[in-house]
């Protein structure tokens, strides 16, 4: 059972986002880009108010993904990233992205925060960050 309504369109577009986010961080580290894309939708909430769909938290400007202004994003999404894009939607979620709503690839260590929010954990190359459940109370019901 899904936990966003997503067609399968939405759910291709997703694979390609998390492809060209991660795809150097293996199939785990993609699965978190795709828990941030996920939470994003389902969160409604700070930066992210208004976003009721993959596409719309795909390209939404400003505050979307840099991947979308390179022509590696643009390249057909493969079977494989199709499949963990469906385990994404389906609300399969790993730490430290569980309730995360941003990610960011640093030069050096992780900062302690990001645009206000707390640190929750790095996973090989990307730090991800996290909402209070007070202000994004949707990304912490399921």
């Amino acid at each position: 059972m899904a936990v966003i309504n997503a067609p399968e369109s939405h759910v291709k577009l997703l694979a390609r986002l998390m492809r060209a986010e991660a795809e150097g961080e293996g199939p785990l580290g993609m699965l978190m880009v795709g828990n941030v894309g996920v939470n994003r939708v389902l969160g409604d909430c700070l930066d992210f108010r208004g976003i009721r769909n993959i596409w719309q938290m795909v390209f939404q400007t400003p505050g979307g993904f840099e991947a979308v202004q390179k022509s590696y994003f643009y390249q057909r999404a493969r079977e494989k990233d199709i499949r963990l894009a469906r385990k994404a939607v389906r609300g399969e979620r790993y730490s430290p992205a569980r309730y995360g709503l941003w990610f960011f690839r640093p030069v050096g260590p992780c900062p302690a925060r990001w645009f206000g929010q707390p640190h929750s954990g790095r996973y090989k190359s990307h730090c991800f960050y996290i909402p209070s459940p007070a202000d994004c109370p949707r990304v912490y019901k399921f």
